[in-house]
């Protein structure tokens, strides 16, 4: 009898606690998440409000209304902003150009990313692995506008440093602003070497938690460093490295528009049909004459369909490794 009253009294106690709806350490926690939330609910939630931009005729209503007010008394347009945005002849260069670069990216990204962390990881010399890091570290804190000066040091055709090596070894110069077919190997290169030192500090961070006995057994063991790496560090790095796969994947619709823009010099007309991605076509309709309604249906695509491609690859890595998934 007793042990069935000492069991009860810890049933009711744990359910006192359970109904006990808030705490000392309840309200300390929403203080510090306050910002966080604020943020989102002002700068993500709120706007959201503007979607129906898209399914609208937006007009100025006469008397100087503000601009929810004339939102709200615009005709509906139902989905006419978005048969136009699907029926330009722009859309199919357009959602070619913007997928195939970022397969590119995440690709040669990912591998130069988890290679580089391999290599740095197992160098001796830990003095010069971090030097090593920091300088290639550094491409990720510039701006793609000071680097579009330095692209176009390199490439103007008067007085850019390659021209001038080609010239010097008797080649002809090369007009690399109207000359479109140089432009993917080039846009590639640079997201591969502005982003890949941000890759690696991920996975090293993941490499230098992994147990160093592991390591210890295996060269008792007789293993090589490929055998280590093999069966020990891409194992350990494996839901790191998943986990940036899905969340690239969300970002498979969108581009740097900073890359594609900037770099390019504006995007002239030579290079229109290679370096066009929805972000330059959005940018662009929006300095000109287009309805906004327009410009917003394109946008409102690309969320949506960011937004299929995240759940997508994460059902796709629940179906092959469940532990892994995000969601």
């Amino acid at each position: 009898m007793k042990r069935n009253e000492m069991s009860g009294g810890e049933k009711a106690r744990i359910r006192k606690s359970r109904n006990r709806r808030w705490s000392k350490d309840d309200t300390e926690l929403f203080l510090l998440s306050l910002p966080t939330l604020l943020w989102f609910l002002i700068f993500s939630y709120l706007p959201m409000f503007g979607v129906i931009i898209a399914f609208k005729v937006y007009k100025l209503s006469p008397g100087g209304h503000g601009f929810i007010y004339n939102l709200l008394h615009s005709d509906w347009a139902g989905f006419g902003n978005f048969s136009y945005f699907f029926t330009s002849n722009s859309f199919t260069m357009l959602l070619r150009n913007t997928i195939l670069y970022n397969i590119a990216f995440i690709i040669i990204s990912a591998s130069v990313a988890v290679g580089g962390a391999l290599m740095l990881s197992s160098m001796r010399n830990k003095k010069a692995s971090k030097v090593y890091q920091t300088m290639m570290f550094l491409p990720y804190f510039m701006s793609w506008v000071v680097i579009s000066y330095f692209v176009y040091a390199l490439l103007t055709p008067e007085r850019g440093y390659i021209n001038g090596l080609i010239t010097a070894m008797g080649g002809e110069r090369i007009m690399w602003y109207q000359e479109s077919k140089y432009w993917p190997f080039i846009l590639i290169f640079l997201n591969t070497w502005k982003g890949m030192g941000y890759g690696m500090v991920l996975y090293l961070a993941s490499i230098t938690g992994i147990d160093p006995s592991l390591y210890e057994a295996a060269v008792m063991d007789g293993a090589t460093k490929a055998q280590q790496a093999r069966h020990i560090t891409l194992p350990a790095i494996k839901p790191v490295f998943i986990m940036m796969l899905i969340l690239d994947c969300g970002k498979i619709f969108n581009s740097d528009f900073g890359l594609f823009y900037q770099v390019t010099g504006q995007l002239p007309a030579s290079l229109y049909t290679t370096a066009s991605t929805f972000d330059t076509y959005i940018y662009n309709a929006i300095q000109s004459s287009a309805p906004i309604g327009q410009t917003a249906a394109a946008s409102f695509f690309q969320a949506i369909c960011s937004c299929g491609t995240i759940l997508l690859a994460n059902w796709i890595v629940s179906k092959i490794d469940n532990e892994n998934r995000i969601i």
